[in-house]
């Protein structure tokens, strides 16, 4: 009976579980070696050991029938996901302080990039569906074109998608990924002569007040249209106001750098609650990467696409790559922006141009997920 117990474990896994296991391994191997969204994917990683193991203490289990056994890693995902979504917005808080919304408050042409490079949202949504997904799990999928892996938790969440395991592993995943996808893209859809256009950057003064008006402005016109995004906008533009108010500066410290760690960490673990094998081993999974994939594609293409018809019809000419920057991707994507444009011309330096571009796709993004909380309920 002792011996019984004592491998009661090893008879019970499944191949789906040792699966589970064997990608919660890769997950931290891809964070610990090849620096892929550390602080995110090392506690998914061994969170999906931990909730796969049979019997697991980490998720809830009922004893012998009688007892019920609260297990951590459900309790977390309870109380900060599903009952009220407070790990991914106070996330939102640690962001906003970190942004610097300067570069799009002083050249404000960059946010229509922003709004363009959200265009792979959308598509995917329509493909989504095209593959037999309902319109909640489609619009949780979409979401991963936000290239915001705290919208994307959020947005599955508040839609009740039963994929949100495997939307938030595509979306930090790829997320990571930016530099490998987004540079094959570029070049794809651009000639070397255009990779070539110089801009000039004559950043205009932003004065304090309206670095302090601009995220209240931001949060209240967007709640009036989609009042569903106030706690998605709210945050963030909360999280800028501390930083920009300069009276803060104690708490805009903590926000950015505590705060943040400290939720990134525990989100990661939490989040693996989704990935339990019965969940994740499916043909969704699957199709949910591919298209999350898409997703990113599609985003950059679009970015670079609008750049091009500006260009149509404009005298000053805009480097395309700096559409690319669109996404939420930050600060990745306005690297990669710099990184490929040298290789065009090594004295071509676009990265200013590109940081605007992409903190206006954070902007976006984030408005993007709350007009879908709002229109998605509505089409039910």
């Amino acid at each position: 009976m002792f011996f019984e117990y004592l491998l009661e474990g090893i008879v019970n896994i499944t191949w789906k579980e040792i699966l589970m296991m064997v990608i919660g391994v890769v997950l931290i191997f891809l964070a610990i070696k090849k620096e892929l969204e550390p602080s995110l994917l090392l506690p998914m990683g061994f969170g999906a050991i931990l909730v796969n193991l049979p019997f697991s203490g980490a998720i809830n289990q009922t004893i012998a029938g009688v007892v019920e056994a609260n297990g951590i890693i459900e309790w977390l995902f309870n109380v900060g996901i599903e009952a009220s979504e407070a790990f991914p917005l106070l996330l939102f808080i640690g962001i906003g302080a970190m942004i610097d919304f300067g570069p799009i408050l002083s050249n404000p042409k960059l946010m229509f990039f922003g709004a363009a490079a959200q265009v792979g949202i959308f598509l995917t949504i329509l493909l989504a569906e095209l593959m037999g997904f309902g319109i909640k799990d489609a619009a949780s999928i979409g979401i991963i074109g936000a290239a915001d892996g705290p919208t994307a938790i959020l947005v599955s969440q508040v839609l009740k998608s039963e994929y949100m395991g495997a939307i938030a592993v595509a979306a930090y995943s790829y997320m990571a990924l930016v530099p490998i996808i987004q540079p094959l893209v570029m070049k794809a859809c651009t000639t070397k002569k255009e990779r070539m256009i110089r801009m000039d950057y004559n950043p205009a003064n932003v004065s304090q007040t309206t670095r302090i008006i601009f995220p209240i402005l931001v949060t209240i016109i967007t709640g009036l249209i989609a009042p569903a995004s106030v706690s998605l906008v709210g945050f963030l533009m909360f999280g800028n106001l501390l930083r920009e108010c300069g009276v803060l500066k104690s708490l805009t410290e903590t926000a950015s750098n505590s705060l943040v760690n400290l939720i990134t960490l525990v989100l990661g673990i939490t989040i693996a609650f989704s990935m339990k094998a019965e969940q994740f081993i499916t043909k969704e999974t699957l199709m949910i990467m591919l298209l999350g994939l898409g997703a990113f594609i599609f985003d950059t293409f679009g970015g670079i696409m609008f750049a091009k018809l500006i260009n149509l019809f404009s005298k000053k000419k805009i480097n395309p790559l700096v559409g690319a920057a669109g996404i939420s991707a930050f600060p990745m994507a306005c690297r990669v922006v710099q990184k490929v444009g040298l290789e065009a011309d090594p004295t071509n330096h676009l990265l200013m141009q590109a940081a605007g571009a992409n903190v206006a796709g954070q902007i976006a993004s984030v408005i993007a997920g709350g007009v879908l909380l709002s229109l998605v309920p509505a089409m039910l």
